[in-house]
């Protein structure tokens, strides 16, 4: 029988870091260790809302760049002052899981964070206090799916980092383990 495939991130978490945690934070049991539990990434493309091959051009760039089909979010109520109906498309998002979830993160950290244009680092406070970490990049092209000659606009998107833990400390030490550039 042949091996299964496991991803890069995944393999490290698997090797690595849950026995690197499990000292860290005196974890008796292997369950007790902080996992990643999902990662969602939103794009808003609100100033498109009047054109639709702009919605269809950013949903198929991030469907591009997470590898899985996007779901449209829409609007709830009109507001006239920003021409915006009750259901018109305002973005989209996609929640990764499992191997999908691994594979993100392992070309969020390693390709997509160095090609920021004046990268300092992640801000390191932007945990929500039950252990999930936002994150929001200006340029979708650092990403190596994205050919920068055929985009006709450049968006915007917010990337949320769901983990099991109970603690903004575990979740950041998690991160940390994962190689995430926090810079406090």
């Amino acid at each position: 029988m042949a091996d299964k495939y496991i991803p890069r991130a995944k393999q490290v978490y698997l090797d690595q870091i849950r026995t690197a945690m499990k000292e860290e934070f005196g974890y008796t049991n292997e369950m007790q260790v902080p996992k990643l539990d999902k990662i969602v990434v939103n794009m808003g493309i609100g100033e498109a809302t009047a054109d639709s091959k702009k919605v269809n051009s950013a949903i198929k760039d991030l469907a591009a760049i997470t590898g899985q089909k996007p779901a449209p979010t829409r609007a709830r109520q009109s507001i006239a002052g920003f021409k915006l109906r009750e259901g018109m498309i305002v973005g989209a998002k996609v929640t990764l899981r499992k191997d999908r979830m691994y594979e993100f993160l392992d070309r969020l950290i390693t390709i997509a964070l160095p090609r920021v244009k004046d990268f300092r680092g992640l801000n390191g406070n932007s945990f929500d206090g039950r252990g999930n970490y936002a994150m929001g990049l200006r340029e979708h092209i650092v990403f190596p799916e994205i050919n920068y000659d055929q985009i006709d606009q450049m968006w915007g998107m917010d990337i949320v980092v769901c983990t099991t833990a109970t603690s903004d400390k575990e979740a950041k030490a998690l991160l940390k383990h994962f190689q995430f550039p926090f810079t406090s």
